[in-house]
């Protein structure tokens, strides 16, 4: 894994001297994501410089050395990624006359795909994952692109007459003369729904580059943004020498699959998904370096671990975190499921001053304001693992592609109960809800919960009943699902001089109406809330202690063969991912996987009342709210006032708040 970073301008006179301190300068920021080499390149009359920042991981010789040129000297690439097909790949070069290769490394061979193939027909043939930066001297064009689902991040943007690029913000905020500002529309996105979602970006002007699709400008097209800051393009788009298009559309796999889908049978369906995801962990497991898993004991982890185990040879390196407050603790079932599979397990117990000593640094690993509060936990095992690995497969994106969170299963079912009701009566029964505080709610299911049988037993009853009362006056599926998904409600009212802008989860870019709203949620996630979120919050935290995380779940094979299946090997008797569940159960018995779905969090509503008190007491004072001017204090406080006194638990609306300010603090 690697950073990347780069401009394309016009000559300003400078000495190439200039220019290569500058681009040392920007990588230097991104050091963590690649701590074993650095290298740039520049071509002054084109305007144009490269930096990366390698974190070895195949061919470990100075042949894997960034930026590369291709054989040919026509293309000089900056990459960010693992390809895992690319000696399959190199099989089919030679056999296109490719006959002589200076390493092994994935980078030569995309470059040879370049040359051969050329660009788009390449990435479309690359199992992977990928930010590519391609300086094509012939036609002196600069192509930026991103991997299919959004694995790897890629911000770029005009400032003061340069184009800019780069891994992470923090390289861009290093540029001589960089100066923007902050974009308050995108962060009333923030407040909806804990991250800035691509293509917009914290600040004015700089954008974040949409996943499956590439960006080619030449230098009459770097000194000036071709469309609105504030209106993006979300598709295509082509202007004053900028073009933006997709290679690979979600939407398309998406509706094709659900078109023509799988017409087998149940136990071929298994047995197909088992090949597919096995293929994946097995290309995924290649590596120059020591490797292993994270390994929460859910399902999705599990049957990663499982499959790895399987074929391999030794035991598996697995790791693990836990916290001694049981409503957050999968440790244990962790611990089970390893030991079942016979992995080389660790396992760390986090004290809650280790933890709380987390938050400090998230403002610099996070880059931009991000909150969502299993960051902390994630930094933690990716901090455990990279003592004994430099490579760590997860489970992430079991739950898109299979079904497997709860408003997947809930949404349909809940608007079937109350869409008949009146909007009136929902309302009345809503606020009736609420007015019993989630302590309260708590306190009435401990009563009964021991006549709930043990793997029918939930956490954080209160909670969930809030979040109920909330999807109670909703006047159809889509505003339940969009109320999920929110935490502020109103966040233009909260965000002084703002309005909330479209996203693409708001400006109906659906799929066909003839498909399930289930799949249509499952859709949505996968183009929002997954590479924003979950791969966002990932990234970091393990780019921030130099460990790459691989993910299997995000080969695109086993992408489009999930998107074949009906929505009945998915969500079955309530219960989501039921074929996966079929593919884990021939290696994991049942029961040391089968419990509610928790998540992988921390007890942040209890941090905020507690030791965590003074610190978000600062950064949420009126009066400095006030001078800020970012925010309105009034119906903070009054989240920050009932929070405390245990009224309310408001800890991911302040969790909001605060990761901004702590942002702020960190930036200024």
């Amino acid at each position: 894994m690697c950073g990347v970073a780069g401009f394309l301008q016009v000559s300003d006179g400078q000495s190439a001297e200039t220019w290569s301190n500058i681009l040392d300068r920007v990588g230097s920021t991104i050091a963590h994501r690649g701590p074993d080499d650095s290298g740039v390149w520049l071509d002054v009359d084109a305007g144009i410089g490269l930096s990366h920042r390698r974190l070895s991981i195949l061919d470990l010789s100075p042949a894997g050395h960034q930026p590369m040129t291709s054989a040919s000297g026509r293309f000089i690439l900056a990459f960010n990624g693992e390809i895992y097909n690319h000696l399959l790949l190199r099989k089919e070069l030679e056999k296109n006359g490719v006959n002589s290769w200076r390493g092994h490394s994935d980078t030569e061979t995309l470059l040879a795909g370049f040359d051969t193939w050329g660009f788009e027909q390449t990435l479309k043939r690359v199992v992977g994952m990928f930010a590519i930066a391609l300086w094509d001297r012939t036609e002196r064009r600069l192509t930026l692109a991103r991997d299919r689902i959004g694995e790897k991040p890629l911000y770029f943007g005009w400032n003061r007459g340069k184009f800019l690029f780069a891994s992470e913000l923090k390289a861009l905020r290093a540029y001589p003369g960089f100066q923007v500002e902050i974009n308050r529309n995108a962060l009333t996105l923030l407040l909806r729904y804990n991250y800035i979602p691509a293509p917009y970006s914290i600040y004015r002007g700089i954008f974040k580059l949409r996943p499956g699709t590439m960006l080619t400008l030449r230098q009459k097209g770097c000194d000036a943004c071709p469309w609105d800051f504030d209106r993006p393009p979300f598709e295509s788009f082509s202007s004053n020498g900028v073009s933006l298009s997709s290679y690979w559309s979600l939407r398309d796999v998406a509706e094709q699959g659900q078109m023509h889908p799988f017409t087998g049978t149940e136990n071929e369906a298994v047995d197909e998904l088992a090949q597919v995801l096995t293929k994946a962990v097995q290309s995924q497991q290649i590596s120059d370096v020591p490797l292993g898993a994270l390994l929460s004991g859910g399902v999705d982890s599990s049957a990663i671990v499982a499959l790895m185990q399987s074929h391999s040879s030794r035991p598996v390196k697995t790791f693990t975190i836990g916290f001694h407050e049981g409503d957050y603790n999968e440790a244990e079932y962790a611990k089970d499921v390893a030991r079942h599979l016979g992995t080389e397990h660790t396992e760390l117990y986090v004290t809650p001053d280790e933890a709380l000593a987390v938050i400090p640094r998230l403002p610099a690993l996070y880059d931009e304001p991000f909150s969502d509060s299993s960051q902390i936990p994630t930094f933690l095992v990716s901090e455990l693992a990279r003592r004994h690995v430099t490579v760590a497969l997860s489970g992430d994106a079991g739950d898109e592609l299979f079904g497997g969170y709860n408003r997947h299963f809930l949404t349909s079912a809940i608007w079937r109960k109350i869409g008949w009701l009146h909007s009136k009566h929902r309302s009345v029964l809503s606020r009736g809800m609420k007015n019993i505080s989630p302590t309260c709610w708590d306190q009435l299911y401990s009563l009964v919960a021991i006549a709930i049988p043990k793997k029918m037993r939930t956490t954080q009853v209160g909670n969930k009943a809030h979040k109920f009362a909330d999807i109670l006056a909703a006047d159809s599926q889509e505003a339940i699902y969009h109320k999920l998904l929110s935490h502020w409600k109103s966040p233009g009212d909260i965000v002084v001089d703002s309005y909330e802008p479209p996203t693409i989860l708001t400006k109906g870019s659906s799929l066909d109406k003839g498909i399930k709203f289930e799949h249509q949620m499952m859709y949505f996630d996968t183009i929002s809330y997954l590479p924003e979120d979950i791969l966002v919050k990932v990234d970091r935290a393990a780019m921030g202690v130099s460990l790459e995380t691989r993910v299997p779940f995000l080969d695109h094979r086993v992408v489009e063969f999930a998107w074949h299946l009906p929505l009945g090997l998915k969500i079955r008797n309530g219960e989501g991912k039921w074929i996966l569940r079929q593919v884990l159960y021939k290696h994991v018995p049942k029961e040391l996987v089968e419990r509610p779905k928790t998540g992988f969090g921390v007890p942040l509503d209890s941090w905020l009342r507690g030791p965590l008190r003074e610190w978000a007491e600062t950064l949420l004072e009126k009066d400095r709210l006030k001078r800020e001017g970012f925010f309105n204090p009034e119906p903070i406080r009054m989240k920050w006032t009932e929070h405390l006194s245990g009224q309310r638990n408001w800890q991911y609306h302040l969790w909001d708040i605060l990761m901004f300010q702590a942002w702020l603090e960190n930036v200024n």
